[in-house]
């Protein structure tokens, strides 16, 4: 991919570091962004699934492609992890309105990515690219949100964030050898420990015969 940062004046690819540099430092929550070091008009970025959706639990790369006639042009947004979304296409493309009609110069990389973050909340099935979401979505959200789930589950879930602590040693014996294993030997009982033996019945009916 050609970058388009040779195309755009120098007064925008300032403003544009700018902006990149401040979301990267100072990122909306749940939202990072990865500067491209070597193009600064490919915007990498990961959104958080968010909590109470079908993506929750999942980590969602995404990329912004600004163009050469950038910020009069919105960007274009593609989701590289694979997702179960009526508002992305097979390809990644996102269909929002703010990276179309709605798009003004001013907005902001920070407003397309809370966007497209609330994308994930509250999907739009009229500006749909994706029909078959679209369609579970109106008619079937349980049939819906379980093959969203399932993708989200096969290509967004990364390693687990905490790792469960390692379980500590067992403390040294009074020799300064471990203690044994639940599976070893188990200790003789001493002739102490022994049950005392049943009464029998005839001790049961004479006490009977007392009362």
């Amino acid at each position: 991919q050609n970058s388009n940062a040779e195309n755009l004046p120098p007064q925008t690819l300032r403003l544009l570091c700018r902006e990149v540099s401040l979301l990267s430092a100072d990122p909306p929550d749940g939202i990072k962004v990865f500067p491209n070091d070597e193009d600064v008009t490919d915007v990498q970025v990961a959104i958080e699934g968010p909590e109470g959706t079908p993506y929750a639990g999942g980590l969602f790369r995404m990329k912004l492609v600004l163009g050469k006639d950038f910020p009069a042009s919105p960007p274009k947004g593609f989701f590289l992890t694979k997702i179960f979304h009526p508002n992305v296409g097979p390809s990644g493309e996102i269909c929002v309105n703010v990276l179309k009609r709605d798009w003004r110069a001013e907005l902001g990389l920070r407003h397309v990515l809370l966007t497209i973050k609330c994308l994930l909340i509250q999907p739009n099935p009229e500006s749909a690219l994706n029909e078959e979401a679209a369609r579970l979505l109106l008619e079937d959200f349980e049939r819906f949100a379980a093959r969203a789930r399932l993708l989200t589950e096969i290509h967004a879930r990364g390693p687990p964030k905490n790792d469960p602590p390692p379980k500590p040693e067992p403390p040294p014996g009074p020799s300064g050898l471990a203690p044994n294993p639940p599976d070893g030997p188990v200790p003789k009982k001493h002739a102490g420990d022994r049950k005392a033996p049943p009464k029998k019945k005839g001790d049961k009916k004479r006490a009977l015969r007392r009362l």
